[in-house]
């Protein structure tokens, strides 16, 4: 018998807020997280602008030697991952065997490996550290959570590029509904803001060339051109609802779905047939009973051309004329793209939405493209009656997933 699945507890890293409740605060104020770039001199690049996390301070919460042997995205993912599990008050009233660890990465550890690679061809090979390999490879993040809490379930590293934070929870989902494991940390990290990805990206032409931080992120907006790299992470605790309950957990509501597909159809563009996409998002709410005029969707929302004509395709698949009762926006107008950790950091907008019914804006969408011709929630957030959300997001190699939630 497939089990019931809720949130329990929520944390994050973000540019807009260090915690589950800045970022939520931020997110319904309209705040802007992108600026100009810190973390390294933009003087030879045409992308000055990212979407970095601000006063995060390691020591304030690793030792220092801690710190030092471990890379940035694993450390915004122990921090998500302390607060989430904080928050559901779950340490130590579950089984060790029956907790487990969803934690997943577009890039990993990508900072460590741009340092050491420069020590390697600068100084030699024997400058390389010995910490190189387990403080750079992708699962790092999953097993560092899982030693620090004891969880002797599944610790798992699911990689799918941007929509790696929506697979992770999906993949935790069906664990919990299938029995296989009663609690799962699950999110998704990233640290990505160095020059190595900035050029990569800038130079797929992929990220917004605008200087402006007000006119840089713009989803569904006429004048959109590109992206902007976003960092840190985003952790939920998913648990099975009768567990939650005998424990007198707090619950924040119940997840009722997941989809994922590919579009089998490019490494780096979407297919704007949309067809996956909508396969993905029928699919999760394949077991939710909903109206589209109380539902509300996190989109992808990138700000890049042919991502935001696709999604916009795929919500009119799914949903056919009901499309235009529906509430959708991007939070990545404000956060920038958070990569990996981006899916993660969307579903929690959505479990704040459905507890508190204020739906976060798409700022700066003041020029609406006739083709995107659907309710974006431009500028400002909104009050709004509604009991279901989903979260989409869509990553390089074609990958489509959307997870579903629902008040309780």
């Amino acid at each position: 018998m497939a089990k019931r699945v809720v949130v329990t507890g929520i944390g994050a890293v973000t540019p807009v807020g260090n915690d589950a409740s800045a970022l939520w605060n931020a997110l319904v104020s309209g705040v802007n997280g992108i600026d100009k770039i810190t973390r390294f001199d933009t003087e030879n690049f045409k992308c000055v602008l990212a979407a970095e996390v601000k006063g995060f301070d390691p020591l304030a919460h690793f030792e220092k030697m801690f710190a030092a042997k471990t890379d940035l995205y694993t450390l915004y993912a122990m921090c998500a991952a302390d607060e989430a599990v904080k928050d559901s008050g779950i340490e130590g009233k579950i089984d060790p065997d029956e907790l487990s660890v969803y934690l997943g990465s577009g890039v990993g550890g990508v900072n460590t490996l741009c340092e050491e690679h420069a020590k390697c061809e600068n100084q030699g090979p024997r400058r390389v550290s010995p910490q190189f390999v387990p403080k750079m490879i992708i699962n790092i993040a999953a097993g560092q959570i899982a030693i620090k809490y004891k969880a002797h379930g599944n610790a798992m590293c699911i990689s799918t590029a941007c929509a790696t934070g929506t697979s992770v929870l999906g993949e935790a989902y069906r664990a919990i509904k299938d029995g296989y494991t009663t609690a799962a940390i699950c999110g998704g990290s990233e640290a990505a803001v160095n020059p190595l990805c900035i050029a990569g990206f800038q130079n797929l032409q992929a990220l917004s060339q605008s200087d402006d931080k007000d006119a840089a992120s713009l989803p569904f907006d006429a004048r959109r051109g590109g992206f902007v790299l976003g960092e840190g992470a985003g952790v939920l605790v998913l648990e099975e609802y009768e567990h939650a309950v005998a424990r007198g957990a707090h619950i924040y509501c119940e997840m009722t779905g997941y989809g994922a597909t590919c579009d089998a159809h490019h490494i780096t563009a979407p297919d704007t047939e949309a067809t996956y996409t909508a396969k993905a998002i029928k699919d999760a709410l394949k077991f939710t009973e909903y109206s589209a005029d109380k539902l509300y969707i996190n989109a992808h929302g990138t700000g890049t051309h042919y991502n935001d004509l696709a999604e916009t395709a795929a919500f009119k698949k799914a949903f056919g004329d009901d499309a235009y009762k529906l509430t959708i926006s991007s939070t990545k107008s404000m956060t920038g793209h958070m990569l990996g950790a981006a899916g993660a950091v969307e579903a929690i907008a959505c479990v704040k939405a459905l507890e508190t019914g204020i739906i976060p804006p798409t700022i700066n969408l003041t020029e609406k493209d006739p083709e995107c011709d659907l309710d974006y929630t431009p500028v400002m957030a909104v009050k709004k009656d509604i009991d279901t959300a989903i979260s989409t997001s869509l990553g390089f190699g074609g990958h489509n997933a959307c997870v579903a939630f629902k008040k309780i």
